[in-house]
């Protein structure tokens, strides 16, 4: 006796602490340390060689500008499992269900569009319209090398040292690789195309259900607003 085919296995429960896949913006970090390496500078440097105010204002400064730079360079982060999408933007957590999760648009901007209608963006995942101006010159000298190939051209190789032999390095352009991996796309969007396989695959799973959660980051706006009314104090008052 076997058991039938369309058999459904029993639901299973949702596995507590998922690993998560992180996706965050490498030039964002490192301009995050640059800027706060240089904040650091300036101001201890005026705290501790400054005269008369200079040290309160450099140090209002560094506690107003800290929390911004952090938190707008360093905190941004996406991250995805099965279960649900959570997004860490500078002043605030959004943690969405993929059953809520209606679309991912790209556009200037990567964004999150929840059944509510309510759209958050994805700070960690920026759009650079110059890396996709240069996906998209790959793809126009992928095409045109299929196209080549399609009319019997593909053996031949002009310029570079070889000429006309076929071994010469200018014929071997980065066309070549472009047909064997395929479309070319910018980073943002090869990151897009993750979440939206995800979408895709777990939007309708029981495990996915469940509400969108906000939550504000007052640890980075508490230290912000205080060093920001203690220099407008100290400006007012000068």
């Amino acid at each position: 006796m076997t058991t039938p085919d369309h058999e459904s296995p029993a639901p299973q429960p949702p596995t507590p602490g998922q690993k998560d896949r992180i996706y965050r913006s490498p030039a964002g970090i490192a301009a995050g340390v640059l800027l706060l390496a240089i904040v650091a500078w300036l101001g201890i440097d005026a705290i501790v060689s400054g005269h008369d105010r200079t040290p309160w204002l450099a140090l209002a400064a560094m506690i107003f500008l800290v929390p911004l730079v952090a938190a707008f360079t360093l905190r941004p982060a996406v991250y995805a499992n099965e279960e649900r999408l959570r997004v860490r933007n500078p002043f605030r957590i959004v943690t969405v269900p993929w059953g809520e999760v209606v679309s991912l648009r790209s556009g200037y901007s990567n964004e999150v569009v929840v059944k509510s209608g309510r759209k958050y963006q994805l700070w960690a995942v920026p759009v650079s319209l110059r890396a996709r101006k240069k996906a998209a010159a790959r793809d126009a000298r992928a095409n045109a090398r299929r196209a080549a190939e399609a009319r019997g051209e593909g053996g031949r190789r002009t310029g570079g040292l070889g000429g006309g032999f076929g071994f010469g390095f200018g014929g071997m352009t980065r066309g070549d690789v472009d047909v064997a991996d395929g479309p070319a796309r910018a980073e943002s969007d090869k990151v897009m195309d993750d979440l939206r396989e995800l979408l895709e695959t777990k939007g309708e799973s029981d495990a996915a259900c469940g509400e969108v959660t906000v939550r504000w980051a007052y640890e980075i706006a508490g230290p912000a607003v205080a060093g920001a009314v203690l220099l407008a104090i100290l400006v007012a008052t000068g």
